[in-house]
């Protein structure tokens, strides 16, 4: 059963593409419109169409994100264009871990990194609710030691 991530994340990402896009159109259009005559606010359309189009991507990225506890491993989807599965065993995991920057903080968010013997398996979910995280880094480190047992 696949699992999407809350729509929390979305919000943050829209957000801080506002904040930093948003502020650049502002710039584009101000200072050239100021000192170099109002012709040159359309300066302003690009960064205004990247925030446009940044909004719409951001959330296909995020209905793209999805996990899946199964029976012997962890499996994670993510992607628009490219699709890309990861598969983590539960007996090869090493390590998995919650982390939540300052920004993610804010927003109620954590991300669960999972780290494994090969680096190219590593694995990373992405803006979680902190209890979430913390259930399902219990889970597959619980699940981890019982499958690493019988090695």
């Amino acid at each position: 059963m696949w699992t999407g991530l809350p729509p929390g994340l979305l919000r943050m990402r829209r957000l801080l593409l506002v904040v930093w896009l948003g502020l650049l159109t502002v710039a584009a259009a101000l200072l050239p419109g100021l000192f170099l005559g109002p012709l040159w606010a359309a300066l302003a359309l690009p960064p205004l169409a990247l925030l446009v189009w940044g909004w719409v991507m951001l959330e296909r990225n995020w209905r793209s994100w999805r996990y899946a506890e199964r029976a012997d491993d962890l499996l994670i989807s993510r992607g628009v264009l490219w699709r890309e599965e990861t598969v983590v065993p539960y007996g090869r995991m090493q390590l998995v871990e919650v982390t939540s920057g300052p920004v993610e903080r804010h927003f109620g968010l954590a991300s669960v990194q999972l780290h494994t013997a090969a680096a190219a398996t590593d694995a990373t979910i992405p803006g979680l609710d902190p209890a979430e995280a913390e259930r399902l880094r219990d889970r597959l480190t619980e699940l981890g030691e019982a499958r690493s047992a019988g090695l």
